[in-house]
């Protein structure tokens, strides 16, 4: 099967999306995570390490979930290639 140009430009707007959520992930898993102690300041009355290991980091890995999925929605309907039911 040969890949037309809207393939193509389907598969780079997923690729860019994707790229940028996996550095977000890393950022926060590894990044936030191995600073967080030098980070010493309260948030919401925790220190800030703490409040990243056990709750902010969770937070932020549902939102990125959310919005992958949402942006996929909105990406699959835009090129015509959703899995939806057919009218």
């Amino acid at each position: 099967m040969q890949l037309t140009e809207k393939h193509l430009e389907y598969w780079s707007k997923n690729l860019r999306i994707t790229g940028i959520l996996l550095f977000i992930w890393f950022v926060v898993t590894f990044v936030i995570g191995y600073y967080a102690r030098d980070l010493s300041f309260n948030f919401f009355g925790w220190p800030f390490a703490f409040y990243m290991g056990a709750q902010g980091s969770l937070i932020i890995y549902v939102l990125i979930i959310w919005f992958y999925a949402r942006y996929m929605n909105n990406l699959d309907l835009a090129y015509d290639v959703h899995e939806g039911e057919e009218d």
